[in-house]
């Protein structure tokens, strides 16, 4: 592909930047290779796009460094694209723009932590999780090693959640008035003293923000949680499940919502919009006995 910058775009980084991903293909190959789409038909159909603008769009990503192409098969050989380091640092560029996208196009342009309606776009691309895979990753938790979000047990609660913090004073600006980012310490509070109840249902709670996780574990310690915390800061669970987001003192946040998948990692069943926590922490914890006794 031609690049389109000028000389005088030379010392642009915007100009220099959309030479690589300007192209409206070539940002939602990125979108669905963070999804764990990697392999050129599964992309094709995906994307609905021709064979030859596909290969186009790949061989651009993969001569950027974007995309790395990977053998998985030897005979035939077959190859699938992965993100390099240089193409997950695009995905808080994803996730600004779906956060754009969800404000200003399909919502009201106003900041919130919730969905602004039940039967919204952004709330059926939630639902639409359901049935989907949870692709494998690690993230930072609070304390010790990365972890992945999706424990070692039959279910799995994932509730995501703006942000908590030890410290009022730690709290943005104005908090209290966006709609949906207060009860955070509640909704954790809540799953830490129903952990037994979800234990016995053979449910493990994980807890995931986008905070740092020396903020999580100063958290934790001061609220005696007994489940990990997770921190997605580098938007690696956002974008590859497409999780809703909004921005708080020039920080992406998570909106409130939780997940339960099973042990083979397919989500199960999605809570969102949350608006009010205990009710969710109650309904997780039937779910999830409902859920159990299905399989028994």
């Amino acid at each position: 592909m031609p690049r389109r910058t000028s000389l005088g775009d030379a010392h642009c980084a915007i100009a220099q930047a959309l030479d690589v991903v300007g192209d409206w293909w070539t940002l939602l190959i990125v979108r669905d290779s963070a999804r764990g789409v990697r392999r050129f038909d599964d992309l094709q159909r995906e994307l609905g796009l021709s064979r030859k603008v596909l290969a186009e769009r790949l061989r651009l990503l993969v001569d950027a460094d974007v995309l790395a192409r990977v053998p998985y098969q030897e005979r035939p050989p077959r190859h699938e694209y992965r993100l390099t380091a240089r193409g997950k640092a695009l995905l808080p560029v994803l996730i600004a723009l779906q956060d754009w996208g969800d404000t200003w196009v399909l919502g009201e342009g106003e900041m919130t932590a919730t969905a602004p309606a039940k039967v919204s776009a952004e709330a059926r691309r939630v639902h639409e999780l359901i049935g989907t895979r949870v692709p494998e990753l690690r993230l930072p938790r609070d304390e010790g090693e990365p972890a992945d979000p999706v424990a070692d047990a039959p279910f799995t609660v994932l509730y995501c959640f703006p942000g908590a913090y030890a410290r009022k004073d730690a709290y943005p600006p104005d908090w209290s008035a966006i709609p949906g980012a207060p009860g955070c310490t509640l909704e954790s509070c809540t799953y830490r003293d129903r952990l037994a109840e979800f234990t016995a249902a053979g449910a493990a709670v994980r807890g995931v923000s986008t905070q740092r996780p020396d903020e999580q574990r100063a958290f934790a310690e001061k609220e005696g949680l007994r489940f990990p915390l997770l921190s997605d800061a580098e938007l690696t669970l956002a974008a590859t499940l497409r999780l809703p987001t909004f921005r708080a003192a020039g920080v992406s946040r998570l909106k409130r919502l939780t997940l339960i998948v099973d042990a083979q990692r397919v989500v199960r069943d999605v809570q969102y919009p949350v608006t009010d926590v205990t009710t969710s922490v109650e309904e997780a914890l039937r779910t999830v006995s409902r859920l159990r006794g299905e399989e028994d």
